[in-house]
């Protein structure tokens, strides 16, 4: 017997519970055009939900253990890889607003369902499988929008907004999969595990294994095709300009397993993460604070001894109220 869809279900199917007959069943429904208005309304208030829901709170933790196990320290300013910088000539910003204006358009009229979106909420992460069976782990405070169906004879494609893992099915028929991003680029995955992360005005992709293949909307640009453990990354303020390098992937990807991992961060880097993570406004008052950095590991769920350790090792002071959070250095 066919359930019926209701609000609840699809919730369910979105949050991946839903059983084999309530996912065939929800699909289907998606599929017809008469409820496309609905399921948009039902999939925006089941996401404004999920974001208002507060982070769980935990039993007091044992503060001493976790701050031995950071393991700060001070490092040397000097950065540990040189890059390998690769001068383009291309139009990112032309590129960018067509890719931002014309990239909803675009989805609609090749994909005649509408699609899913995923999202996940400051602090926390959220994992899906996508329909061909692929596995994507969202960081907090990013998007994921794909087709409910992939045709075979199309490339499977989804649209990233913020940072997600991604670890690819390969398919009997070689079928594409490409992720988009609002950057003027996209990855072409080769079957593989990797890193794709778009905040504010740069761009990274990092690959853990197999190959990826770089790939640019000014077409007279060559690709690029990652080897495991590199980087590369763009910026819309310097858009003739692509850094391509050798870096530790755990950095990366540590985030999919809760935690932040950090290897001679500067702590300008680590308030861009703090802002990133848990959606704070962090300011460093100290500018002198910007060069020093951080090796270290904390659990995404322990802010309190990420700043304790911060302030131990750096003799700073870091002041939150509320959604602000200040670094300073001592007098």
């Amino acid at each position: 017997m066919t359930p019926d869809i209701t609000q609840e279900l699809l919730s369910t199917y979105a949050a991946g519970t839903a059983t084999a007959a309530e996912a065939a069943a929800v699909r289907a429904w998606l599929a017809q055009p008469a409820n496309q208005l609905l399921a948009q309304l039902w999939m925006q208030q089941h996401w404004d939900a999920l974001a208002a829901i507060p982070l769980a709170g935990a039993d007091e933790p044992d503060y001493e253990a976790l701050l031995a196990r950071t393991r700060l320290q001070l490092v040397p300013a000097a950065p540990r890889y040189r890059a390998t910088q690769t001068w383009r000539r291309w139009a990112a910003a032309a590129a960018l607003a067509v890719t931002v204006a014309g990239g909803s358009w675009l989805f609609y009229q090749g994909h005649h369902t509408p699609p899913l979106v995923v999202a996940a909420p400051y602090g926390q992460t959220r994992q899906l499988t996508l329909p061909d069976g692929s596995q994507v782990t969202l960081n907090g405070h990013s998007q994921l929008r794909y087709a409910t169906t992939w045709p075979t004879d199309r490339p499977r494609e989804v649209w990233l907004d913020g940072e997600g893992f991604f670890s690819v099915q390969h398919m009997p028929n070689n079928q594409r999969f490409l992720v988009h991003t609002t950057a003027g680029l996209q990855v072409e995955v080769l079957g593989t595990k990797f890193v794709v992360a778009r905040r504010r005005d740069q761009t990274r992709v990092v690959l853990l294994s197999g190959k990826v293949r770089v790939e640019f909307d000014d077409h007279q640009q060559p690709d690029v095709l990652l080897r495991p453990g590199e980087l590369v990354e763009t910026h819309d303020d310097q858009p003739a300009l692509v850094t391509h390098m050798k870096v530790h992937t755990a950095p990366y990807a540590a985030w999919k397993d809760a935690e932040l991992v950090f290897d001679e961060t500067t702590i300008a880097e680590l308030a861009t993460r703090l802002q990133d993570t848990y959606g704070l406004e962090v300011v460093v008052a100290t500018p002198e604070l910007n060069r020093r950095r951080v090796t270290g590991t904390v659990p995404v769920g322990e802010l309190p001894i990420l700043l304790q350790a911060l302030e131990e090792t750096f003799h700073l002071q870091a002041t939150r109220q509320g959604n602000h959070l200040t670094l300073a250095e001592k007098p």
